[in-house]
């Protein structure tokens, strides 16, 4: 019975992904989520008992994945500018991933204070990661400078998103090039 469970479980989490994926939070809802997965949406609510549940709960499974995804990539860095430019792009990569999708777009939304403090606690590993780097290259102000670089991830990550005139590559570049520059002055 629990291993079940657990598989519905997944499958709910999957079709959120999806549904977010496709259309943001907006899309996310039970009704959409029970035609998905082909569960009633009375026993969708036994899993869940809001979107904000829902929400929270990817944040918890996706964001250490991507997280993790991100630092295993500064790691193989031998520098500490190309750990910030790893940073950079490994986020910008991870724009296409569905998982990452997913992430975004609960990034973008209004959310409750469980699920913003999951992000931010997520965030701030990454944050915590590119701190030091900025330290070690002598950087006055890192805590600041690195708020101000995801500051400029975002800014790529959203304008990737919308699909707008550059390429994903060029975007990517001239991310990079800011940061790097940025973190030099």
């Amino acid at each position: 019975m629990a291993e079940h469970r657990s598989m519905q479980r997944g499958a709910l989490l999957d079709a959120a992904r999806s549904l977010l994926s496709e259309g943001g939070t907006e899309a996310l809802t039970f009704p959409a989520l029970a035609e998905r997965t082909g569960l009633a949406r009375s026993s969708v609510y036994e899993y869940f008992r809001s979107r904000a549940a829902v929400v929270e709960e990817l944040c918890e499974v996706d964001f250490p994945v991507w997280a993790a995804e991100v630092s295993a990539a500064m790691e193989r860095a031998e520098t500490p500018e190309g750990q910030i430019e790893a940073y950079v792009r490994q986020q910008l990569a991870l724009v296409g991933d569905r998982r990452h999708r997913a992430v975004v777009a609960i990034s973008a939304s209004e959310l409750d204070a469980g699920a913003r403090e999951k992000i931010r606690a997520a965030h701030g590993g990454l944050v915590a990661m590119i701190v030091e780097a900025l330290d070690a290259l002598g950087h006055q102000e890192p805590r600041l400078a690195a708020m101000l670089l995801q500051g400029i991830v975002d800014a790529a990550v959203r304008r990737i998103e919308l699909g707008v005139a550059e390429e994903p590559e060029a975007i990517t570049e001239a991310a990079v090039a800011m940061a790097l520059r940025g973190v030099r002055g």
